[in-house]
């Protein structure tokens, strides 16, 4: 059984209590939600009924927090994506800020971070225009203080993924 822990639980950082075959139903997973057991049986080399019954338990245990499909978004016409830096007034409020802002239809990603910065959000956007328009209308949220935007001029690399080769390899 792998184990690897940061040491507080209370954070969620990083614990591990999965062994090889949990590992790779959940890569196999990753990289094809539609897979039957079936075909997942043969990746991991067990069968369809006990396949079923890990994953499962995976899903009752929280390492699978769902399935979705992978949109592209250019192909809906939203080939803008920017970062906005978004630092925040003294009185703001977290949760309700966080609410606000993941309410904004064009906000995808809405991190908490350090720095100077109290979040970064992923934005996408059909235009400049559009990306104009996202950041009025943000600046209007309560507890914005100001934002800083860089627009993504290219995305060289994008996971779509966990890498659990280095988890897998671990056990070994």
């Amino acid at each position: 059984m792998n184990r690897a822990s940061s040491g507080d639980k209370n954070h969620n950082l990083f614990e591990v209590d999965l062994d090889e075959s949990d590992l790779r139903l959940l890569d196999a997973l990753q990289r094809n939600a539609r897979s039957t057991f079936a075909e997942l049986g043969v990746l991991v080399g067990l069968r369809p009924p006990a396949v079923h019954e890990r994953v499962k338990r995976l899903e009752a245990r929280g390492y699978i927090r769902g399935y979705a499909a992978r949109l592209e978004p250019r192909m809906l016409g939203l080939g803008l994506v920017a970062f906005v830096s978004a630092y925040t007034t003294a009185d703001v409020e977290y949760e309700r800020f966080s609410a606000a802002v993941a309410a904004l239809p064009e906000v995808v990603e809405v991190h908490s971070v350090a720095g100077e910065e109290s979040f970064v959000l992923k934005v996408l956007t059909r235009s400049t225009a559009h990306l104009d328009d996202f950041l009025s209308r943000l600046k209007v949220v309560p507890g914005i203080g100001r934002t800083k935007t860089t627009i993504v001029l290219s995305t060289p690399f994008e996971r779509s993924g966990i890498a659990l080769d280095e988890l897998v390899t671990e056990g070994t």
